[in-house]
């Protein structure tokens, strides 16, 4: 039995859904940004690719910790 996916990985089933893109392809629009700042970043997400501020943030927070894409 698999245990439930926790912190902000949790959020990405939604977030493929919502937006219609892989993970991965999200967390390299993160790495390749000349942006560093975590705020910052969010803040990108949600101006430039219409995330809601939840998924901008789970999805920066996991790629700043270096977590992959699933």
């Amino acid at each position: 039995m698999t245990a439930p996916v926790k912190g902000p990985a949790s959020y990405f089933p939604s977030i493929e859904k919502k937006y219609g893109r892989p993970i991965a392809e999200w967390q390299e629009l993160i790495r390749t940004s000349p942006l560093t700042r975590h705020m910052e970043l969010v803040n990108w997400l949600k101006t430039e690719h219409g995330l809601g501020h939840g998924h901008a943030n789970a999805l920066v927070a996991h790629t700043l910790a270096g977590g992959d894409g699933a």
